[in-house]
């Protein structure tokens, strides 16, 4: 071979070994086995770096102030996926191209209302209306509703109140859409405030919704300032000592959020 020619051969094969490297580093995230070593945002002051690492192997961690700025990380390619609660996340991916979620979680847990211990009565309300929205297909428009596969939530519906047995406080963190959130006329809506109001609804009671920080929830029912909680809880043993939940409502756990 002259001379001549060996520049131009070393040139194309470098570009032909780094466009396969480039093909290998974009190759699809689709199982949590694809994330050991790989860096996850995840929102500051939780504990879900500690669920990653109980999963994926030598997991690094980026902190954001939520969990749509983890998200954003991930479709700007900052971070390779992004870790929190499976229906935070689905509903992040509904409203923004390019995100998808893994099918195999990192925790599966369980969600549920938390009422002042000995209130069995409460509890059992909520029970029964869980079941009956269940039985009746309320639940499943729910779920359609407040979780489309496409797009942001629906309208919160109206569901009239009588009030005639007094006034059912619900205390709830209105930061966790879909399930709690404030809506674009500052009304707080979502998942667990429709169910909340079926459950006035059933008790003959209207219903006086109380915003807090996530933190104070449990002790706030636990002390009976507020006769029920709810904002995509889930539902532990070490909670369970302070406050009685309601039979699990909602399957959900930490899901990991990649690019498409």
């Amino acid at each position: 071979m002259s001379k001549r020619w060996m520049v131009p051969v070393v040139v194309v094969a470098a570009i032909v070994a780094s466009g396969i490297l480039a093909c290998g580093s974009n190759e699809p995230i689709t199982s949590l086995d694809q994330l050991e070593g790989k860096r996850f945002a995840v929102p500051r002051g939780t504990v879900a770096d500690s669920l990653v690492l109980s999963r994926v192997k030598d997991a690094e961690f980026t902190y954001f102030g939520s969990a749509l700025d983890c998200c954003l990380a991930v479709k700007d390619g900052k971070v390779d996926a992004a870790a929190y609660d499976e229906p935070i996340l689905r509903n992040i991916a509904a409203k923004y191209d390019g995100l998808v979620i893994l099918s195999d979680m990192i925790t599966v847990d369980d969600y549920g209302f938390a009422v002042a211990p000995g209130n069995q009565g409460l509890k059992a309300a909520i029970d029964d209306t869980v079941k009956q929205l269940k039985d009746d297909g309320t639940y499943e428009q729910m779920v359609e509703r407040w979780l489309p596969g496409k797009g942001a939530p629906g309208a919160m519906p109206a569901i009239p109140l009588d009030g005639s047995n007094g006034v059912l406080t619900l205390g709830t963190a209105p930061v966790t859409e879909p399930f709690s959130f404030i809506d674009g006329s500052q009304k707080v809506v979502g998942f667990d405030i429709e169910l909340a109001t079926y459950v006035a609804q059933k008790l003959g009671k209207s219903l006086q919704i109380i915003s807090m920080d996530f933190g104070e929830m449990i002790p706030k029912v636990a002390a009976g300032e507020v006769d029920m909680v709810a904002a995509c809880i889930t539902i532990t043993e070490e909670r369970s000592k302070a406050v009685l939940f309601s039979e699990p409502y909602y399957q959900g756990g930490i899901a990991a959020l990649v690019r498409k």
